[in-house]
This record gives structure tokens, C-alpha cells and sequence, in this order.
């Protein structure tokens, strides 16, 4: 009868350890978990805040005339009849120059 009396408290310590600190669900994991969901709203808040900026430059590109010209002369060098369109060359760096002749 000894014997029982220090096997089932042991069983019962040994399970009710295992609850809490073993097993896919134990408190280790809650703890884990709870900060992973933290990581992903914060990732979720910055997605957000993206997709707003995205469709906010849409709009502007289907409804704003101004944004539509500020592209098309920016990006495709495009010009309104009658103006002039002056493009500057960059020096290209590998090209060496050569001294001036000495006099």
C-alpha cells in the first residue's frame, strides 16, 4: 500500500508537469506564439500603410491630369506643341582626356 501512495502522486506531479511545461501546447509555446503574433500585426500594420500609398498613387494616376503630364514629360521626355526639349549628355567617366598641347 506504500508503494501506491508514492507512485499515484508521483503520476499525477509527472502529468500535471507535463501540461504545463511539455507537449505541443505548453506554456513555452503560448509564450512563443503570443510574440510571433505580434511580429505579423506589425508586418500586417506596414503592408497597410503600403496598399493605402499604392492605391492612392492609382487614383492619381486614373483621376489627376497633373500627375499624368508630370510622367509622361519625366519619364518619356514627352513636350507640349510649341515648346523645346534640351537634353544634356553626362560626360562619360572612361573617357580619357587628352592634355592640352603645350605651347
Amino acid at each position: 500500500m506504500s508503494l501506491s501512495r508514492a507512485i499515484v502522486p508521483g503520476l499525477l506531479a509527472a502529468a500535471i508537469y507535463f501540461a504545463v511545461f511539455g507537449g505541443e501546447y505548453s506554456v513555452f509555446e503560448l509564450r512563443s506564439t503570443r510574440a510571433q503574433i505580434d511580429v505579423e500585426r506589425a508586418r500586417l500594420g506596414v503592408i497597410e500603410a503600403e496598399i493605402d500609398s499604392l492605391e492612392a498613387w492609382a487614383d492619381s494616376l486614373e483621376n489627376d491630369a497633373a500627375t499624368i503630364e508630370r510622367i509622361a514629360r519625366e519619364d518619356f521626355g514627352m513636350i507640349r506643341e510649341g515648346e523645346t526639349l534640351y537634353r544634356f549628355a553626362e560626360a562619360d567617366p572612361n573617357l580619357a582626356q587628352e592634355p592640352a598641347p603645350e605651347r
